[in-house]
């Protein structure tokens, strides 16, 4: 799977509802970016399973938990939702805030989010995702790499990310906005091939 620029023109929303498809889309900063091809079954295992564990936790509870693919839009500030320069499409998310939540997917910046990474969006991910979740305020952000067996977690402080916790898919690891909630990295792991 791939990242590419769509074209060299300015984006909104507007235009992603015209040309998006499903999925693998998204629109960074008024960048349109496309997927080629999907994603691979194994990155796809994984996201379900974790998926699966967060929301057998937080079922029943004040927390939405979704997965990929939903359009995630974050504003700058009040712009009308066919303004917003900046459509998203992470791969597991909650947000606690229902407000939020509408028809169209999740309108502001969800509280966790993780991006499970293969060679061909590793980069993007890192490079164009990561800032924009930060401008958006999401509280933390976990990148799963499958190859290396590690996760990067990213948390928000004095609204900045810092240099991430890297740490190996091994054990168990609690989510710090949401401690209830820990990932058992075995099932996760299992899935890798």
């Amino acid at each position: 799977m791939s990242v590419t620029t769509r074209d060299n023109e300015y984006h909104t929303y507007a235009d992603y509802l015209v040309w998006s498809r499903t999925s693998g889309d998204e629109v960074i900063e008024g960048t349109a970016y496309v997927r080629q091809p999907g994603p691979t079954f194994s990155h796809q295992m994984i996201v379900g399973e974790l998926y699966h564990q967060v929301r057998k936790v937080l079922k029943g509870t004040s927390w939405r938990v979704c997965v990929a693919p939903l359009d995630v839009r974050l504003p700058k500030s009040d712009e009308r939702d066919e303004d917003v320069d900046t459509v998203v499409q992470p791969d597991v998310f909650i947000t606690r805030d229902q407000q939020k939540i509408d028809s169209r997917g999740l309108r502001g910046a969800p509280d966790w989010i993780v991006e499970v990474l293969s060679p061909g969006t590793a980069r993007h991910d890192q490079r164009k995702k990561i800032p924009a979740y930060e401008r958006a305020g999401v509280l933390e952000v976990w990148l799963v790499n499958p190859r290396d067996r590690k996760v990067g977690i990213y948390r928000l402080s004095d609204g900045v990310y810092g240099l991430p916790l890297v740490l190996n898919l091994a054990g168990r690891t609690s989510l710090g906005i949401a401690p209830e909630v820990i990932i058992d990295w075995e099932p996760v792991v299992a899935e890798i091939f």
